[in-house]
């Protein structure tokens, strides 16, 4: 859902992964190394996506996770690329946020490969 208000609260990098469907270049997010304990939330409108204990270090370059928060994303095909991929959006507001694959780690066996561009990590009080 692309909103005028996004102008006023999204960077121009950020409008164009979350509203245009764009990737940030590999290693370029500060969250990828993130550990600590806490809540990832969509840059676009604040909704809940991954608790930290789902995240995992995948070596792929961007934040990766083996599960989500219940009910945080919509899922449709890309065919961008010479394969079809499922690339998932925020339910809430529609952002892109990257793609699933399913060489991930047990229990899932996913990878919701992220651009961390558009997380916001609020770290848990201690």
């Amino acid at each position: 859902m692309n909103t005028e208000n996004d102008k006023n609260k999204l960077t121009s990098e950020e409008h164009r992964v979350l509203r245009e469907e764009g990737t940030e270049p590999p290693w370029s997010s500060a969250l990828n190394d993130e550990k600590g304990s806490g809540t990832f939330f969509c840059v676009g409108c604040g909704a809940p996506l991954f608790d930290s204990t789902m995240k995992y270090d995948s070596g792929s370059g961007w934040p990766s996770f083996f599960a989500c928060i219940e009910d945080a994303f919509d899922t449709q095909t890309d065919y961008k690329l010479d394969a079809p991929r499922t690339e998932y959006h925020c339910a809430k507001c529609g952002g892109h946020h990257g793609h699933l694959f399913d060489d991930g780690p047990e229990p899932t066996h996913l990878r919701y490969c992220n651009n961390g561009i558009g997380l916001r990590f609020i770290e848990k009080v201690k």
